[in-house]
């Protein structure tokens, strides 16, 4: 099995200018997220700036139009550098919100210079620059967006925010948001089921790694690797720092398992941007995926390739980034990916962007004979995307793999919203069980595997 680039020139048609999305006069432009915020059945699209947060809202007919000022999306305290953002349903009102990943205060005016003894110009170090708090937009269902930073609760905890993973940590059928800070103490936000947040990320043991330092966490991703039913916490970072791995216990705490799974000495010589869970070749484990590059060129190391890290039974990881394809070899600045079928052939593919090159597409070639499934949810009472709903699929030979819909994953970027289980052997799924926020259920039994489904949230009638 490998991963195939595929040249995109001869696929795709640049349409940025008459989709109306150029962005002109926006300033440093960084994550995107995307979804339907208004439930209209077309997919809108945010962006994360230095200068203005913008929000474009999809026509219908292939074009966006701005609708920042609008919305209210685009006030934020002066100078804020954003990064990534993510949707969710956090109150369960069936209209999705926006939380924010922030990282400081900057502007080109405001920029520090850090020069080495030999008069070399270098990134200054993230303490150089204060934090500040991350921020929590509501959707009020009537075309604007409420800034309840204070009132939900996000307000006292001020990091450095990079990537964002949003899933129901606890159990309790309400989403939580961790937020990965780059040499800061880590967030996890747990709903507090009436409109705010608690942050708990020490109490949970998120905060730190297992030497109770913090490092550069990059990506973040909240996913179930281990397929006990509990969503597990993952981030990358840079060189010489291993990547973070938590293991949910129960939703009562989460214990740190990088060196028990084998993730130290695959890590550290890389520097980890965008990451993923994904399942390359459909045998029901999650596997991981970054996209990898070092901040500081000029390290010897700096060009590095992208890496695969195969999930053995969710007990350790294997890297088999070598037998991928030409990617995987070629050295790069790796920043951005996100995880997609595009061709909808049950295989997950991934779009990976870098410095000073076009994205490139790696298809997903497919050999290793695992079965499939991909459901993509469409709400009614909850919101469109149904983003925030749980699925579980139960195998006839009594396998459980379970998944929390949110296409917030890696950094700066937004995965295929449908949601992809691997079943390895199984031809069929013996019960689907699928959760909406809000607490609408559908179960499913004898469905045969290799499929996209379509399925709604049953619409409650008066008898």
């Amino acid at each position: 099995m490998c991963l195939k680039v595929v040249d995109t020139l001869r696929r795709f048609e640049d349409v940025t200018q008459r989709a109306g999305l150029a962005g002109e006069n926006l300033g440093y432009s960084l994550g995107a997220a995307a979804a339907d915020y208004d439930n209209d059945g077309f997919p809108d699209l945010f962006v994360a700036n230095a200068g203005t947060n913008t929000l474009y809202r999809n026509q219908g007919d292939g074009t966006f139009r701005d609708v920042t000022a609008a919305t209210g999306l685009g006030i934020k305290p002066p100078g804020t550098l954003s990064v990534q953002a993510a949707w969710l349903d956090y109150n369960h009102d069936g209209h999705l919100d926006l939380v924010l990943s922030n990282y400081t205060i900057w502007t080109p005016a405001s920029d520090q210079r850090c020069v080495r003894e030999d008069g070399v110009e270098y990134y200054c170090h993230p303490k150089t620059y204060p934090s500040v708090p991350h921020r929590l937009f509501r959707n009020t269902g009537r075309g604007t967006f409420q800034d309840v930073t204070e009132t939900a609760g996000f307000s006292a905890a001020r990091g450095k925010g990079m990537g964002i993973g949003v899933a129901d940590v606890n159990g309790d059928g309400w989403e939580d948001i961790f937020i990965a800070n780059d040499t800061e103490p880590n967030f996890l936000y747990i709903n507090q089921k009436n409109g705010t947040f608690l942050e708990q990320g020490l109490a949970l043991g998120v905060a730190y790694n297992d030497d109770a330092a913090t490092v550069s966490a990059m990506g973040a991703v909240l996913r179930d690797f281990d397929n006990d039913g509990w969503p597990d916490v993952f981030y990358n970072d840079l060189i010489g720092q291993v990547w973070g791995l938590f293991r949910n216990v129960r939703g009562r705490s989460f214990r740190y398992a990088s060196a028990a799974t084998g993730l130290g000495p695959l890590s550290m010589t890389y520097s980890g941007w965008s990451a993923a869970f994904l399942d390359y070749n459909n045998d029901g484990w999650r596997d991981i995926f970054s996209a990898n590059g070092d901040v500081d060129t000029l390290r010897s190391n700096a060009a590095q390739h992208d890496t695969i890290f195969e999930n053995i039974e969710g007990k350790r990881f294997i890297d088999v980034s070598s037998k991928m394809g030409d990617h995987f070899h070629r050295l790069g600045y790796q920043r951005g990916a996100a995880v997609v079928d595009l061709n909808n052939d049950g295989h997950q593919d991934i779009v990976v962007t870098s410095l000073g090159r076009r994205p490139a597409i790696l298809l997903n070639s497919a050999s290793s004979g695992g079965h499939w499934l991909t459901l993509r949810l469409v709400g009614h009472k909850a919101n469109r995307d149904s983003i925030g709903a749980r699925i579980t699929i139960t195998t006839p030979s009594g396998r459980t793999l379970h998944d929390w819909l949110s296409p917030s994953s890696g950094f700066l970027s937004s995965n295929d919203p449908r949601v992809h289980f691997g079943l390895g052997a199984e031809t069929s799924a013996a019960v689907i069980e699928i959760l909406w926020p809000g607490g609408s259920k559908l179960s499913l039994k004898d469905i045969a595997a290799d499929r996209i489904l379509t399925l709604q949230e049953p619409i409650e009638t008066n008898p």
